[in-house]
């Protein structure tokens, strides 16, 4: 199976844990092994929105500040890449283009940010749909896609399965409500609804989450359906 599998920051480095770090490389290798065709996105993280903040009050503007979260994307990038030894591609990719032809190579490609303006949810969703991916797998701090965001809605109940469509329209109420927590965001959102791919929403704190969903379709979290 082809996979990408996108790596929140705050899941795989919240505190710069080389050994949370370590686990997640077993759990892409255990795959790996399993003969899946694996690619990685990861995100910045709690490290990122420090940076963010700091040079947000020195007077930054919002794109110098995206390249910065970039940068730190792909620091955390470098963090995967070291643990994943000789299996990674040598640095994180800065292109699609890249990503894909490391998957050629035989390559596990790492990316992070790509361009300004646009998350690692939705670079995870584009990279998926340019590799033609059968599979796409959030690892999230939250485990699925809610109704409301959780942490202001008490009531809020998860979806065990939400077609794309839905998925845009529970988003897009969900980041009218400024400073809300979406599991992805709007843009990967509606490339995941044009794709077609199936996407998987879950808590990734133990990675063996990760591999459980791809190797058993076993997880607790939320399947996200293409229409029809």
């Amino acid at each position: 199976m082809n996979v990408v599998v996108s790596v929140g920051g705050s899941v795989l480095a919240p505190d710069l844990d080389s050994g949370r770090v370590a686990a997640y490389a077993e759990a892409l290798q255990s795959l790996d092994e399993q003969g899946h065709t694996l690619g990685a996105v990861v995100g910045g993280g709690p490290t990122a929105r420090r940076y963010i903040g700091a040079a947000r009050d020195l007077g930054a503007n919002e794109i110098e500040l995206d390249q910065l979260g970039i940068a730190v994307t792909r620091l955390n990038g470098r963090l995967l890449i070291a643990a994943l030894d000789d299996r990674a591609a040598s640095t994180p990719a800065e292109s699609y283009e890249a990503g894909r032809e490391a998957i050629r190579r035989g390559d596990i490609p790492v990316l992070g940010g790509i361009v300004a303006a646009q998350t690692t949810d939705a670079v995870a969703a584009a990279f998926a749909e340019y590799v033609d991916a059968d599979l796409l797998v959030y690892a999230t701090s939250v485990p699925g896609v809610y109704d409301a965001d959780p942490n202001e809605d008490p009531e809020a109940t998860r979806f065990d399965e939400i077609t794309a469509d839905e998925l845009v329209g529970v988003i897009a109420e969900m980041e009218m409500d400024a400073g809300s927590n979406a599991p992805v965001d709007l843009l990967a959102a509606k490339v995941i609804q044009r794709s077609g791919i199936p996407a998987v929403v879950l808590d990734g704190t133990d990675p063996e989450r990760v591999v459980r969903a791809v190797r058993d379709d076993d997880f607790d979290g939320t399947e996200v359906l293409p229409e029809g």
